[in-house]
């Protein structure tokens, strides 16, 4: 879909892939939009080598463009009306090594959820025979080579082997996460951005690397706290007629990412020394107001805020001095 200056409707064609680049490659520079969905990333990189402004929009931000019912012309037509708002929020178009890092997070986060299964799974069949463990994955681990050679066990030999199967894939998972956290390792090493964001309190090389795949430098963002909000991390507004009122946190925007930042902000709220670092003191005053929890998503907000800093700046992360 093709619109003119006055919003007519100038071209009204369905392309593959190839027959739109093979299109494309003919026409003068145009203003082109894309929702921002898979294959889109690609497109946007391969249309910009053909001299075009490539804009990718969320697919939430494009609903609201769509008129009465939907189908792909409806659709094209609602993103070419939102790509030419000024106060449109656009998606950065990834480059090939952030696709790279986001597709080795979501390959890991894949593993971890099948392995939760597997040992769920372990557990609920040994609970059956009347063999209970505590909550920690560690001691149930602990205690496999001993149910499985234990002749005293209550289990049958057709359930001795699925437990020993379950056993075995649970290594094999163990072992692929593992080496894929050795590779996230090795990349925040090399990597600039994410040496400099690693110094922050409660960023390891996975969160590092995720925010680096999913944001780049930051410039997509104008401040800290729109990084933040675009995570999810601060309170959902239900403002009218001049009453302010703030719920929970909106949970918008990368799902994954705010997971992790969240497990790294649990890390530093209670390993942190708080009589030593220069956010001791504010976390000691947050605590004596408000539950744990909130705390955390705090913490994990200010992380988020810092970190943006750090990668839009290019400077190194400098702590505030500790006042005396």
């Amino acid at each position: 879909m093709a619109l003119g200056a006055s919003g007519k409707v100038l071209v009204k064609k369905k392309f593959t892939q190839k027959q739109l680049l093979a299109y494309t490659a003919n026409l003068q520079t145009s203003l082109i939009g894309l929702e921002a969905c898979s294959g889109a990333h690609f497109l946007g990189r391969a249309l910009r080598k053909q001299g075009h402004e490539v804009r990718l929009i969320a697919a939430q931000f494009v609903k609201p463009f769509v008129k009465s019912n939907k189908n792909d012309f409806i659709d094209a037509e609602a993103i070419a009306e939102a790509v030419e708002r000024k106060n449109m929020r656009f998606v950065p178009i990834k480059t090939d090594d952030q696709l790279d890092l986001q597709a080795i997070h979501r390959v890991r986060d894949r593993l971890v959820s099948r392995r939760t299964a597997v040992i769920n799974q372990i557990r609920a069949f040994l609970l059956e025979r009347g063999l209970v463990f505590a909550k920690r994955p560690a001691q149930l681990k602990a205690a496999m080579a001993d149910v499985l050679e234990n002749a005293e066990a209550d289990l049958t030999p057709m359930m001795r082997n699925l437990i020993n199967v379950l056993w075995e894939e649970w290594k094999i998972v163990d072992q692929q996460i593992e080496e894929l956290g050795d590779e996230l390792e090795r990349i925040s090493a090399a990597d600039a951005g994410c040496t400099r964001i690693r110094k922050i309190p409660g960023i390891g090389p996975v969160v590092a690397t995720a925010i680096v795949a999913a944001i780049g430098n930051g410039a997509a963002f104008r401040k800290g706290r729109e990084f933040a909000a675009w995570l999810g991390i601060v309170p959902r507004q239900y403002s009218t007629g001049g009453n302010a009122r703030l719920l929970g946190i909106s949970k918008r925007g990368n799902v994954y990412l705010r997971k992790i930042l969240i497990h790294g902000a649990r890390a530093a709220v209670l390993r942190i020394k708080r009589d030593r670092a220069p956010i001791g003191a504010w976390l000691d005053r947050l605590d004596a107001r408000a539950h744990k929890n909130i705390v955390i998503v705090a913490m994990a907000n200010k992380i988020a805020r810092i970190a943006w800093a750090v990668l839009s700046s290019g400077n190194e992360y400098r702590p505030a001095a500790v006042p005396a």
